[in-house]
């Protein structure tokens, strides 16, 4: 199973949009979601500070400019691809 890192924060209205099309592929790509507040962890604050919301996989990520429908789903299908038990 994949396991998605979205960097996020509390109030914050692109997280919300970036996770709500996140989970439109929950079924056909299976994942495990680990959120990560940006405000808990001072590296992830410094690195993620102006880039958030972020969606990790495989160590690719994608940015708050880069989200949206056919990136998510580009990213979930490439990194299903390097899975070891796809």
């Amino acid at each position: 199973m994949l396991r998605v890192i979205f960097y996020t924060k509390e109030l914050c209205s692109l997280c919300d949009d970036a996770e709500a099309l996140l989970s439109l592929f929950e079924n056909e790509y299976p994942y495990e979601l680990e959120k990560r507040d940006i405000y808990s962890n001072d590296l992830w604050l410094e690195q993620y500070q102006l880039e958030i919301p972020v969606i990790e996989i495989e160590g690719k990520q994608l940015n708050v400019e880069e989200i949206n429908y056919n990136s998510i789903e580009s990213l979930l299908k490439n990194s299903q691809k390097e899975e070891p038990d796809a």
